[in-house]
Formats: structure tokens, C-alpha cells, sequence
């Protein structure tokens, strides 16, 4: 499996590049969002993964992707709203659980979660102690 990332716009899709007696196949697996609410506050939203390829990196390739692009345009503190299914994934980015957020549907409960600081030195990153999370 060949992992596209498509950065031409603001969203990102991942597609699946499968070479079979010379056809390509492109099968979109996931995607996010990123937009800025103001000069230096980016969101993302609407990330997801099709099922059949969760716990495969492919979110974590979307994330590091929608945050390279967001730091590269400004972005120094980023937000979303996460399921709560997806909480421990952000948490595993560094993103911190501001508060509890919305029910989507009166059903589906999200959390309030943002990462800032997103460009840190190499010292910073060696000392986990000098994070600020």
C-alpha cells in the first residue's frame, strides 16, 4: 500500500494506490480539515478513518501532516473537538482536554482539546520537563 496525501487544498485525504496488472486503484481511507480562526489559532476538524485501517498510522500521518501545514502558515496553537473515542489519540499527540465540549446529536460527546507552542526547540523536545502540557 502506497500512502497519498493531497495538501493542494486545505483538506487532506488519503488514498489507497493499489497496482494490479498495471491499473491503480485509489480508495480514500481518511481525512481532516484545517482552517485558522484567527492569525496565529488554526482548527482541525472532520478527521476520520475508514475502520477497516484504524490503528495503522494512517490518522497520525493525516495529523502530522494538517500540523506541518497549519505551523508553516502561522498556526501557534491549534484546537478541535474531539469524539470521545478519539481522546487518547490527540492525547498521544500532545493535545490537552480543555473541556468537555458538545453532544453531537444529544448522543455523541466531544471534548474541547488544543496543542500550542507547536514549534519547540530540540532542547525542548530532549527535556520532556521544559513541556509545558
Amino acid at each position: 500500500m502506497k500512502v497519498l496525501i493531497d495538501t493542494s487544498i486545505w483538506s487532506l485525504t488519503l488514498r489507497r494506490k493499489k497496482d494490479d496488472l498495471d491499473k491503480l486503484e485509489e480508495k480514500i481511507v481518511g481525512c481532516g480539515r484545517g482552517h485558522f480562526n484567527s492569525q496565529t489559532e488554526a482548527q482541525i476538524r472532520y478527521m476520520a478513518v475508514e475502520n477497516e485501517f484504524s490503528g495503522k498510522g494512517i490518522g497520525t500521518q493525516i495529523l502530522k501532516a494538517l500540523e506541518k501545514k497549519l505551523t508553516e502558515k502561522g498556526a501557534k496553537l491549534i484546537i478541535l473537538n474531539a469524539r470521545e473515542n478519539a481522546v487518547k489519540f490527540y492525547l498521544k499527540h500532545r493535545y490537552k482536554v480543555i473541556e468537555k465540549g458538545h453532544a453531537l446529536f444529544g448522543v455523541v460527546e466531544h471534548y474541547k482539546m488544543r496543542k500550542k507552542n507547536m514549534k519547540r526547540s530540540k532542547k525542548c523536545l530532549k527535556n520532556k520537563k521544559l513541556l509545558n502540557y
